[in-house]
């Protein structure tokens, strides 16, 4: 795939990299290749002020094949934006299921590196652990960059969990044929729960306590509410740009 600079519109252009798998063997190859450095234990950071948490996500224009992405840093005691920042540039990869990272990640990698401050843990908007193939977006990300990752996920996608109490913190395994790849916990009460798994260098126990401590009022971590909002935002930009 040609490399296609966007101009400087207040995001870092992004470029996808001249060795980015193009293709679904490759990137299959790749998933392999890089899939048994993910490390599946870890501790959590300490919630104490000053300890700096980020969330990424990303948001689409299908019909230019553009992909924004953004990195919101948190401090994880007080849940108040510390940084932020985006990243535009050209879809990297062709939607296949199983293979988002590769869609996403030249963007999410830009955006991260654009904050000042090297954050304790990235909450990606997906999946790490709880991957077909198990190396998610998240693990993906986490052994590019060697940060700690967890995924947080709306859906759950091809697995399977019982419903899990009805109370905040209550919480049931997110099971792939009898094997535990995630949890499903409930962040407010009588509210669907969320799908947490590890991505790289963090337990699973510690992925989900991380979770319910950026999500005190809402569904999903805040982490993700703003880094969601922000990716949209540095879109619609991107598109009004054009539109002048």
């Amino acid at each position: 795939m040609a490399n296609r600079q966007f101009p400087d519109r207040g995001s870092p252009a992004v470029s996808v990299p001249p060795d980015w798998p193009t293709g679904e063997t490759e990137a299959l190859a790749e998933q392999e290749r890089l899939r048994p450095q993910v490390v599946t234990e870890g501790p959590a950071p300490d919630r104490t002020p000053g300890v700096l948490v980020a969330g990424v996500d990303v948001a689409y224009d299908d019909e230019k094949d553009v992909v924004a992405a953004a990195a919101v840093l948190l401090d994880y005691a007080t849940l108040e934006v510390v940084e932020e920042t985006t990243a535009v540039g050209p879809v990297a990869f062709p939607y296949l299921p199983g293979l988002l990272a590769f869609r996403e990640l030249p963007a999410v990698t830009e955006a991260l590196r654009g904050l000042t401050v090297r954050p304790e843990v990235v909450v990606c908007d997906g999946y790490g652990l709880a991957h077909p193939r198990r190396f998610g977006l998240a693990s993906h990300l986490g052994v590019l960059t060697g940060l700690r990752t967890i995924g947080v996920a709306k859906t759950p996608f091809v697995f399977e969990h019982r419903e899990p109490g009805p109370r905040r913190g209550d919480w049931s395994p997110l099971l792939d044929r009898g094997e535990t790849v995630g949890r499903a916990v409930r962040t407010r009460e009588g509210v669907k729960p969320v799908f947490v798994s590890v991505g790289h260098r963090i337990g699973l126990t510690e992925a989900a306590e991380i979770t319910l401590a950026l999500a005190p009022h809402y569904r999903l971590p805040e982490t993700t509410r703003r880094a969601d909002s922000l990716c949209r935002r540095a879109l619609a930009a991107e598109t009004a740009a054009d539109v002048q």
